[in-house]
This record gives C-alpha cells, structure tokens and sequence, in this order.
C-alpha cells in the first residue's frame, strides 16, 4: 500500500515529517522517549485503524498503537515506522439500566469517569485519569476499586480488536473467547482494541485522600497497613507510599519539599463507616497533613493529575509480592526515604479482595497469587537527572526482588523489562504463546511487553 493509498482510505490526519502537526503528533506521555516515526495516522474510526494496522503490515514497518499514551517504555511511537493514534476515538455510551458501558479505544479513564458518574457508576479503572483506558486494560487495571469490583479486565464485558491481518473481530465468552481470555492480562499483543464494553458499579462518592506521615513512622504505618489490607472491608482501596510534599494548601507551609509516607484511602462503602474505617491509621502514629474527606469518585481519580504532568522523565520498575515480609518493610524504610523529587513515588496497591475470587485461569492475568503490586515510579522534570534517578529505581527493585515474586504487573514495566516476558505473564506465559501464534504469527504487534509467536 502506497501513503497515497493510504491517505485516501483514512479519513484523520496522515502526518509525516514537515507537515503541520507532526511534531505533536510524534510526543508521547514520557519525556524520555523521543522518536520520529515515518507516519501518524490520527485515527477517527475503525476503519481508519484497520488501514494503518494493513499499511504497517504491508509495509513491514513497526506499528506502535497509542490509546492514551501513558506507556512508560513509549510504545506509543518509534523510530521509522508507522503510530495509529486513538485519541480521536474518544465516545462513550453508558446504559444505566444494564449498568454497563462502551468506550472507544482512545478514551481515557478520566473520559469514563466523567461520563458514568453522572449516574452514579463507574468501572474499576487506575489512579491517574489521563491513563488510556485501553492499555491500563490490556495490562489487568489495578486500582482504587480493584478490591472491591476486581481488575479492570475482570469488568470487561466484550472489545472488538482489529487484529493483524485487518480483521475487525468481536471478542467475549463466547465470540473469539480465546481472543477475549488473551486480551484480559496478555497486553496490546493481540490487535488493537477499538471499543470496549464493560460493566459498571454503583459508585458515586467516596470518603478518602492521602495522610501524611513522618519518615520516622514509617515501619509503624507500614507494618499496620499490611495487617490492616488482609481482611479490611473490601471497599477499602487505599494503598501505601511515599512523597515528597508538594506545595499544597493543607501541607504546613515549612513541610512542602519534605519527604513523608503516606496512606492514601478511597472508601466506597457507607459515608458514616469511613472515619471508623481510618481510624486505625490515625492512631498508629500522628498524621503531619491530610486532604480526607468526602468527594466525587471522578475527583480521586484524577488527584496526582496536576503533578503529573505529560513531558516529565520516567523509569518504573515493579515486582508482585504475595505479603510483605519483614524484610522487605526494612528494603522500604531503606530506599523508600531517598524518593528523589516530587513527582517521583513508590506505591504499594493492594490486589486482595475481589481479585482474588477470579479463578486463575480464568483471564490472562497471570498472578492473581499476589496480594500487592509495588511500584517504583520514577518521574522528574530535568534529564540531566536520568542516571541518578533511574539509579534509585533500580537499586530500590534489585533489593526489594528477593523478597517479591519473579513477575511483575506488565503495565509498570520499562522497556529494558522485555526480558521478564515470561515471569510476568505467570502462570498463563504459555497459553499466551499460543494465542498469539494464531492471531499474529508474524508479530506485527511487537511495541509492548512482547510475546514472541512460536
């Protein structure tokens, strides 16, 4: 297929280098990532992505699929090859009656919430709003509501992937079921997903946000939590971490640019409950700052937005843990203090609860083993910092491994993870093969965690 040819069957932007356009076309979420990819193709509707996914086919060129463009490693784009760009795709159909919802490929949690809150629903999705709901999908979908509703991928109902012969199929338990268990848990390795419908939950506010605790406090909050977590009400998706204070309104003046630790909760169980709740937290030490109380679900998820900001430099690296051992509190209080800006964090999420009532073979998520998926996020404004700063990051993961397991959540993986394909599909590493050599034998779709057909 010519870019002549291509042009005429896309009806969205076609940008190569020297148009109007390009050079924002080309950015993606990680400042660190910083490629020229021959073609974006600004897709508007499936037909579009079925034609890009066809020209790069074709073409032979790497294909980089971009929902919401948060990828750490940057697989949202590449050097010389061809991006499908969803962002355009952004409807959403919410159906209160069935409590059910579809959202396209290219719209972000953020997107979702905003549109099932005004019926008082949601869907479990992460912990920052402008995450693409597509890829923190394909990955699982751990967040605030994961104990209570499960992973984002055990609420998904149905998804039409357009897979890498230009086939636009729709997958569930019953159509392409092999397709549908892949799609939850094995990554964008599968097609790229243009529309997703998933199930819905009763939540409209919730009783939360982030206490802040002395550095020297720590092994107290850190060791209630772990206790507290096993049998907390499952309504209870808080997690904790540690922050450098930003410069807000309810941190003491003299506090901001400190480093704490933190429990950030989200409590969607009934408003009256939330103080008794948290009040295990207030006791075990004294709280330095807090923004608690109650708000909108939309609000919580979009909270770490503002200090988040797209361009910032980024390097994560995760292991799942089935408890946190002695040790590995000791590994937290460590390197945990040494947090190196404020944007940069390490959160300890809890997949307890519901996720655990998933059989294990029952989706492609390969770990449902784990109670917690740390990660340790890197992220700074000035790159003059990246070997320093990616040098806590890996120092932190390199002593926390002993006393985690060897897999670790696909989403919060760098690109020098690839690696580590197998420990972190677990347990479902080899059926995963096996769908991927039917769907994409010649593995057009290698910018993710790859699996390689056999």
């Amino acid at each position: 297929m010519s870019m002549d040819s291509l042009r005429e069957q896309v009806r969205g932007a076609v940008l190569v280098d020297g148009n109007v356009g390009y050079e924002e076309a080309r950015l993606v979420y990680n400042g660190m990532i910083n490629k020229r990819p021959a073609v974006v193709i600004g897709a508007v509707d499936d037909a579009d992505v079925i034609a890009g996914v066809r020209y790069a086919a074709e073409s032979g060129l790497d294909l980089s699929i971009r929902g919401g463009g948060h990828s750490v490693p940057g697989f949202g784009t590449n050097d010389g090859g061809v991006v499908v760009d969803l962002g355009q795709m952004k409807g959403i159909r919410v159906d209160p009656e069935t409590q059910t919802a579809r959202a396209q490929g290219g719209t972000t949690w953020g997107d979702l919430d905003h549109a099932t809150h005004a019926f008082g629903l949601a869907a479990p999705g992460g912990i920052i709003s402008t995450t693409g709901v597509a890829g923190l999908t394909l990955g699982g979908g751990i967040g605030y509501l994961s104990r209570a509703h499960g992973l984002s991928i055990d609420n998904l109902i149905s998804a039409d992937v357009v897979t890498a012969d230009g086939r636009l199929l729709h997958a569930n338990e019953v159509e392409n079921s092999d397709l549908f268990w892949a799609i939850r848990g094995g990554g964008g390795n599968f097609g790229v997903l243009t529309n997703l419908e998933f199930r819905l939950h009763p939540v409209g506010m919730i009783y939360g946000g982030p206490m802040f605790f002395e550095v020297e406090a720590a092994r107290d909050v850190l060791s209630l939590y772990r206790e507290f977590i096993a049998d907390a009400p499952e309504q209870f998706g808080g997690f904790f971490g540690w922050q450098v204070a930003p410069p807000l309104p309810f941190i003491p003046g003299d506090r901001h640019g400190d480093t704490f630790c933190m429990i950030v909760s989200c409590w969607t169980g009934p408003m009256d409950e939330a103080e008794g709740v948290l009040k295990p937290f207030r006791d075990v030490a004294p709280v330095v700052a807090e923004h608690v109380g109650p708000a909108p679900f939309p609000a919580m998820n979009s909270a770490f937005d503002a200090l988040l900001p797209a361009g910032l430099q980024h390097y994560w690296k995760a292991n799942y843990a089935v408890e946190i051992t002695d040790a590995a509190v000791d590994v937290h209080l460590e390197y945990g203090p040494l947090v190196p800006t404020m944007q940069s964090t390490v959160h300890l999420y809890p997949i307890n609860g519901a996720c655990h009532r998933v059989e294990s073979d029952a989706t492609a998520f390969g770990h449902r083993e784990a109670s917690f998926a740390p990660v340790i996020a890197g992220m700074w404004e000035n790159p003059a910092d990246n070997e320093a700063n990616t040098a806590w990051v890996r120092d932190y993961a390199a002593a926390l491994a002993p006393h985690s397991e060897k897999g670790g959540y696909i989403n919060f993986m760098a690109a020098d993870d690839q690696g580590r394909a197998a420990a972190n599909y677990g347990t479902s590493y080899d059926r995963l093969v096996e769908v991927k050599t039917k769907y994409d034998p010649g593995n057009l779709f290698h910018m993710n965690q790859n699996i390689v057909p056999a």
